[in-house]
């Protein structure tokens, strides 16, 4: 494979040769679980049944604080409407790397592999758009992708809706209402992100996503069936199974801060697949930039802090040692340990 599109291999080639070694870590080649993660049917919170409502809100916590992760059905996203946006992506990831380089597209949003990474662990075989909801319905983000236009809007408004309810069941769930989601997060930095992750015959080492936490409340997954979803659980990589007709939910480091630890924000990764691409759109509910996030009680494992504070201590960890660090470094003293190099 001399070339890829977008050009991964032309701008690693020479990380890739004199970082061989690390390609082939041992740790890299452990045997990988397959594993099912906890399949809620949200139907469940309408039902009649008053019994049946709460067992399904206590699954819901429950997966939050045991695993970070669940999966959910009957999330009110219509098949449908999931098959038009998969069309409209692959379509859009489907033009020349040179215009959707140049051309503006989606608020000038596009990524493509890791500009920082310093050594093969710190890649990320991939692209994506990051399309700010605020951007979502405006037409001159779109060009020439006319019809793509009215399929973001409509599923931008059902997973902000989904995000929003399992939001507030969460907080809800630790003795708090409905309005600090509400008045927590913001249209302006909640966002879209249009991911492609393409085929990589190089090395099965080399990851599509780096292992990582998210800086959120929590976040929505609607993948394809290709698979490559890795998570954390119990200190050892588990690969999640792809469902078609379910989403993927996963708590971020906000919502573990504010819940005092109680729900987790799990490291996780995308692997890359040697023959086969992938396509996912995650959705990110996030706070306004000068929202206090604090825990709901006393004493807090966390002190206080913005999302803009958390947000530009990330950006400038990445940008000094290629990961993110996180959580850890708003430990207040005493309560654990400060995490001040590289998660390797």
């Amino acid at each position: 494979m001399t070339n890829s599109d977008p050009p991964l291999l032309n701008h690693y080639g020479a990380l890739f040769s004199s970082h061989s070694p690390q390609l082939d870590d041992p740790k890299n080649r452990l045997v990988i679980e397959e594993c099912q993660l906890p399949l809620i049917d949200l139907s469940g919170l309408s039902n009649h049944d008053e019994t049946v409502r709460r067992a399904c809100v206590a699954a819901i916590c429950g997966a939050s604080s045991e695993w970070g992760f669940f999966q959910v059905l009957n999330h009110g996203i219509s098949p449908q409407l999931v098959e038009k946006m998969r069309s409209e992506q692959v379509k859009l990831f489907k033009i020349p790397f040179e215009r959707k380089a140049s051309c503006g597209l989606l608020n000038n949003s596009y990524r493509w592999g890791s500009p920082r990474a310093t050594c093969p662990k710190q890649f990320s075989w991939s692209e994506a758009f990051h399309v700010p909801l605020t951007k979502v319905s405006d037409e001159a983000c779109y060009g020439e992708f006319i019809s793509l236009r009215a399929v973001m809007i409509e599923f931008a408004a059902a997973m902000s809706k989904l995000a929003g309810l399992l939001g507030s069941i969460l907080t809800a769930n630790l003795g708090h209402g409905k309005e600090v989601i509400k008045n927590l997060c913001d249209e302006g930095t909640c966002f879209l992100r249009l991911n492609h992750y393409p085929a990589c015959p190089i090395s099965p080492e080399i990851l599509g996503l780096v292992c990582h936490t998210d800086s959120d409340f929590l976040t929505i997954l609607c993948q394809d069936q290709v698979g490559g979803l890795q998570l954390m659980k119990d200190s050892k990589w588990v690969t999640v199974k792809p469902n078609r007709d379910a989403l993927i939910v996963n708590i971020g480091d906000l919502l573990q801060a504010w819940s005092n630890g109680v729900y987790k924000s799990v490291e996780h990764k995308v692997v890359t697949n040697a023959k086969m691409e992938r396509y996912s759109i995650a959705y990110f509910l996030c706070p306004s930039y000068d929202s206090s996030i604090g825990s709901f009680k006393e004493p807090s494992i966390y002190r206080k802090f913005t999302f803009r504070e958390y947000r530009d201590q990330v950006q400038e960890d990445v940008r000094k040692t290629g990961y993110k660090v996180g959580l850890p470094r708003f430990l207040v003293s005493g309560r654990g340990d400060l995490l001040t190099g590289s998660m390797e």
